[in-house]
């Protein structure tokens, strides 16, 4: 039994599954990040334009991503 190959839709070798990334923002400069969602994408380009069209319904001065795999707890309740 010979494998057929889809040529038309290669892997791409450069992605990695998703990933799920942390997103911190704030409304006012003396204001904390506060963490406001998350977002499930590939890359990093693509997590930014996920947190920003997810989470546009406040006008943020502020607005960061965190891979969740590096986020280190300190204090577990």
């Amino acid at each position: 039994m010979s494998e057929t190959h889809d040529t038309a839709h290669p892997k791409r070798a450069s992605l990695r599954p998703n990933q799920i990334w942390v997103v911190y923002a704030r409304q006012k400069y003396d204001e904390p990040l506060h963490e406001i969602g998350t977002v499930e994408a590939d890359d990093v380009d693509l997590a930014k334009v996920y947190a920003q069209t997810i989470f546009d319904e406040f006008a943020w001065v502020e607005m960061v991503i965190v891979p969740r795999h590096e986020v280190v707890t300190v204090i577990a309740r």
